[in-house]
């Protein structure tokens, strides 16, 4: 082959990065020897390569630095049995080069691989997590509206009596609204006007029926709506303040509000 051929057909650069047969690298070999000229162009083309190899190396982790310089000195060991010639180490050496390039550039790529699937796995979790909490507000607004939609169903009824108990000069500032159907025996009541009470003390309803008070139940001031007891022939509802847990009479003194049926 004469110089011009081993330059356009790529041989140098295969022979350079151990492409070649061993015989064929024997044969390019001895080319160089022989031709001053295309040794000195492969040289340049020799180091060209390695630059650029070494410009674009990142630089691996500590332990696989470490395997690599022991690898090196094993290396040397055989070499001083086997003397390699000046092109095939520096060749070895360039090849090595792009070796740990890649395999540090692997590692780190592993690296940023693992990472963005933790984060993404962080991220599924998460997203699971505020599908679950949607799915249950969702799952509370869909009770709520069926609890609201009972009540507005059950107080709108034609037949019902909606009455006003606005509280006295002992709770001024208190209101409290009951819905009233006689014909179907109900009493509800919209407590949320009333006054805050201490902990030790509840609202209570009661029934004025002949003079006598009957107990409605006691009024539970954190609910919208309460169903009370309905007391036939009632003359009046009233509400007065007993101690926490409700009372098996009245607190006269207490009384906060009252209306007439």
């Amino acid at each position: 082959m004469d110089r011009n051929t081993i330059k356009d057909t790529g041989i140098l650069e295969q022979y350079l990065l151990g492409e070649l047969s061993e015989e064929q690298s024997t044969e390019v070999e001895n080319i160089l020897k022989k031709d001053k000229e295309l040794r000195e162009y492969f040289s340049k083309m020799e180091d060209d390569m390695e630059q650029m190899a070494f410009e674009n190396a990142i630089t691996p982790p500590t332990h696989i630095k470490t395997a690599i310089l022991n690898e090196v000195e094993n290396s040397n060991l055989v070499a001083k049995e086997k003397v390699i010639p000046s092109q095939k180490r520096k060749r070895v050496s360039y090849n090595f080069a792009i070796a740990a390039s890649l395999a540090a550039l692997f590692l780190l790529s592993s690296g940023w691989l693992y990472n963005q699937w933790k984060n993404t796995e962080r991220t599924m979790i998460t997203l699971q997590k505020e599908t679950n909490d949607l799915q249950n507000r969702l799952v509370n607004l869909e009770d709520n509206y069926k609890e609201t939609e009972k009540w507005y169903q059950a107080i709108n009824k034609p037949e019902v009596v909606q009455l006003l108990l606005k509280g006295n000069e002992k709770s001024p500032n208190s209101a409290a609204i009951a819905y009233v159907n006689h014909q179907n025996k109900e009493v509800i009541l919209n407590p949320k006007g009333l006054s805050k009470l201490k902990n030790d003390k509840t609202y209570q309803m009661w029934a004025d029926v002949n003079g006598e008070m009957i107990d409605m139940g006691v009024i539970s001031a954190n609910q919208e709506m309460i169903t009370m007891k309905y007391i036939e022939n009632a003359a009046s509802l009233n509400i007065t303040i007993e101690p926490a847990g409700g009372n098996d009479h009245p607190t006269v003194e207490q009384l906060i509000s009252n209306v007439y049926l």
